[in-house]
């Protein structure tokens, strides 16, 4: 808020502040900020609903119809899906209801990768599925891990803890991709078809998929209602924050190895782990003692503190497949600071089956914020560095690999480097099942 008004003053002077609204809860520092500086308007959400549910409350609806779109028309599709829904209907016939306990009734017996599949129209809706089942079911050692966006694979590169959901837009269907989920069907995974008649039904997508995992959690035996392990991210951030508005440097961390521009960073423990797993003076050493400590129904998550342009991203969905392919083990691919507020809750509060490689770089062009020290890559870099330290201190295998110059050069060498340390890995790992 604070650089985007900055940047506005600056060309309207201050006048600037009536072009802004505020979408917050009652009583937010937000609100009481928007007032101070004259915002136009402020709406104020429901307290009641948590963030992850709120795409059709006002903090969802204002966005869309501030680009134009109907936001009636939304809410009326939605009500349509919230009636099949409702208490009146039998579980089996209640279209929320079947789908949730479809997924907390495999997650409960070690189907609990959720891998989402979607027609090309609507891919990005696996990217709001993630933030919801990860964040309401990751918690207390349990939950739903949801991978979105994998490439597609032949079956036989998917391990057995894995159920798939095909969203398809009837109106736009792929051929290509209806045969590739037949064969999944065929070679015994299991899964779930949604027909979506176009884009503009979502709304009702969005309900189902609420109510959905609000039973799952509920066969799981968690609340999908709070998110207790989001918080302690943001409070090891602040902390990194406040430390460089007082001194002007983030905590100091010390290397395990450094080559060719890419520096690895991790805690004692691990650190330890590695080097007894044969860790020692090659990046390709680290890389395969990390993921030799892979068990049958694992997954691998890299966590990217990058710009997310399309070369890195395809480079890093390319080296998604090689893992999965090589391994049979899901992957997610995650790009921060934004995943702190989505699939962050699962891995630090989840089941302990994450394999963590976080990519770190310096920033090409850093951004100051007005009235801070701090510029976004010192946040960013304590956003990072709190998420690596949380996801330590709750016993995850976690590596950080920093590149110092060119990014894109440092992600190829990265993943040529796990690409061969993979193939070593598996030839010397007996996949054994996890107790």
């Amino acid at each position: 808020m604070d650089y985007f008004l900055g940047r506005a003053a600056a060309a309207a002077g201050s006048a600037a502040a009536a072009q802004f609204v505020a979408i917050t809860d009652p009583g937010s520092r937000l609100q009481k900020a928007a007032g101070e500086k004259g915002f136009r308007h402020v709406f104020l959400g429901t307290p009641s609903i948590g963030g992850r549910y709120s795409v059709l409350s006002k903090f969802g609806l204002v966005p869309l119809a501030a680009t134009g779109q109907d936001a009636r028309a939304l809410l009326q599709d939605a009500q349509t899906m919230a009636q099949a829904c409702g208490p009146a209907a039998q579980p089996a016939d209640n279209p929320g209801v079947a789908l949730g306990i479809t997924i907390g009734v495999l997650a409960d017996g070690g189907r609990d990768k959720l891998t989402l599949i979607a027609s090309r129209s609507i891919a990005s809706f696996g990217a709001w599925v993630e933030q919801l089942v990860a964040e309401s079911t990751g918690k207390n050692g349990r939950g739903v891990i949801p991978i979105a966006d994998e490439p597609l694979g032949d079956p036989s590169a998917y391990g057995a803890d894995r159920v798939f959901v095909y969203l398809r837009d009837s109106a736009r269907p792929d051929p290509a991709q209806d045969h590739i989920v037949r064969t999944l069907a065929e070679a015994g995974h299991p899964v779930v078809r949604i027909a979506v008649a176009s884009p503009a039904h979502l709304a009702q997508e969005f309900f189902r998929f609420e109510m959905a995992t609000a039973v799952a959690g509920a066969i799981l035996g968690i609340n999908p209602f709070d998110q207790p392990d989001v918080e302690a991210s943001k409070i090891a951030a602040r902390a990194m924050t406040d430390a460089f508005e007082k001194t002007g440097a983030l905590p100091a961390e010390p290397p395990v190895f450094e080559t060719g521009g890419i520096t690895l960073y991790t805690d004692a423990s691990n650190a330890e782990a590695l080097r007894k797993l044969g860790a020692a003076s090659t990046l390709e050493s680290w890389f395969k003692a990390h993921f030799a400590r892979h068990v049958s129904g694992d997954y691998v998550a890299l966590l990217a503190y990058l710009d997310a342009n399309d070369l890195r991203l395809q480079a890093l969905q390319n080296l998604r497949a090689t893992i999965r392919d090589r391994t049979r083990l899901a992957t997610c691919l995650q790009f921060g600071p934004r995943f702190l507020h989505s699939t962050g809750q699962a891995y630090k509060g989840g089941p302990n089956s994450g394999l963590f490689l976080q990519v770190t770089a310096e920033p090409a062009a850093d951004v100051k914020i007005p009235g801070r020290a701090a510029s976004f890559g010192v946040i960013e870099a304590a956003q990072a560095a709190g998420d690596f330290r949380v996801l330590a201190e709750r016993g995850r295998r976690v590596l950080r690999a920093h590149i110092a110059n060119d990014t894109d050069a440092g992600i190829a060498a990265i993943a040529n480097a796990v690409a061969k340390a993979i193939d070593r890995a598996v030839d010397k790992t007996t996949e054994r099942a996890r107790p």
